[in-house]
């Protein structure tokens, strides 16, 4: 028991609660301003920065009365919710983040697989209470996604997605091919943190501005206007597009957000390419970085690759269970 105890009393110090509460200070300081809420997502932003700071405060209260009176009833589950403040420590863990699914090899079966794991996540998401939106989605040719790009909102949102990064396999039988043979498909994932200031410079200049008419979700309305956005970036030739709001004006903002989003990551690996920091921090969407394994036939196992964490439920982890995984790659990685 006095192991528990002293376990408790370090995770205590290392919460450094006084310099929390000398950000919350600085926070409503600065929300006293009236210029303060003239720029709503900055506010916004601030506002859940400093929930988030409280409730880590009031959870190491907690534990601190757990401590005093030598009580050690709950103090093992509150350890182990606590945890997360030390797994999601890195700069923009608790940012929210943009998620995207690309078919891989696999034909119309890799197109159907993306459209699973976009169900995956959805489902993931309501359980973490995350919102979510469609930023942009391209239906596949014959069945399922081509690809599709999430903007995800909710705490530390990037801190758990962003061992997600990286290639997803599915072994199945084809459901499209005539014989029903066995089938391997791919899809990538990848996160990347929303950056309100990235310290990356965007030069009015150097963007180009496309528009056109919408192909996929959004009405009527869409199909008679050009309300769909293509945004390239000229000095890094990166390129992204937003259609799947009604109106134009929603779809730049999306578009100039997942353009910062793909700029950051650019840096980062330029930044970290040679340092051992990068498989903490960002992790390049390449297909030679195979994450997980989907069986489905001739047996039944999810099994991530990095951990060995694995179950026989794919049921469950189909249907969004997948903090299994989720779990022990923070736990590896921190």
């Amino acid at each position: 028991m006095s192991d528990l105890i002293e376990r408790a009393k370090i995770m205590l110090e290392k919460l450094d609660i006084e310099e929390k509460k000398a950000r919350i200070r600085t926070i409503e300081a600065k929300s006293s301003d009236p210029d303060f809420w003239k720029d709503t997502q900055s506010a916004s932003i601030s506002m859940k920065e400093m929930a988030g700071l409280q409730k880590e405060i009031e959870d190491a209260e907690k534990l601190k009365q757990y401590i005093d009176s030598n009580n050690i009833t709950g103090l093992s589950s509150l350890i182990s919710e606590m945890e997360v403040y030390f797994y999601l420590s890195g700069p923009y863990d608790k940012n929210n983040a943009i998620l995207s699914i690309h078919a891989g090899q696999g034909g119309a079966d890799a197109m159907d697989w993306v459209e699973m794991l976009f169900r995956m996540y959805a489902r993931y998401f309501e359980r973490k209470d995350f919102k979510y939106k469609v930023l942009d989605e391209t239906a596949g040719e014959e069945a399922g996604i081509k690809s599709v790009s999430l903007s995800v909102e909710g705490q530390f949102a990037y801190g758990y997605l962003k061992g997600e990064q990286g290639t997803h396999r599915l072994v199945r039988l084809s459901p499209f091919n005539a014989d029903k043979l066995r089938h391997t498909s791919f899809a990538l994932v990848e996160v990347l943190p929303q950056v309100e200031t990235s310290g990356i410079e965007i030069k009015e200049d150097d963007l180009e501005w496309g528009f056109y008419r919408a192909s996929s979700h959004g009405g009527q309305n869409v199909q008679k206007v050009s309300s769909a956005v293509r945004l390239g970036h000229k000095p890094t030739g990166i390129t992204v597009s937003c259609q799947t709001e009604r109106y134009q004006a929603q779809n730049r903002e999306n578009a100039l957000k997942l353009l910062k989003a793909k700029l950051w990551a650019l840096e980062q690996e330029k930044k970290f390419e040679q340092e051992k920091e990068l498989k903490g921090v960002y992790r390049a969407p390449s297909w030679g970085n195979q994450i997980r394994s989907y069986v489905l036939h001739p047996y039944q196992m999810v099994k991530d690759l990095r951990t060995g964490a694995k179950t026989g439920n794919t049921q469950a982890v189909l249907d969004g269970d997948i903090d299994l995984f989720i779990d022990a790659e923070l736990k590896r990685s921190s």
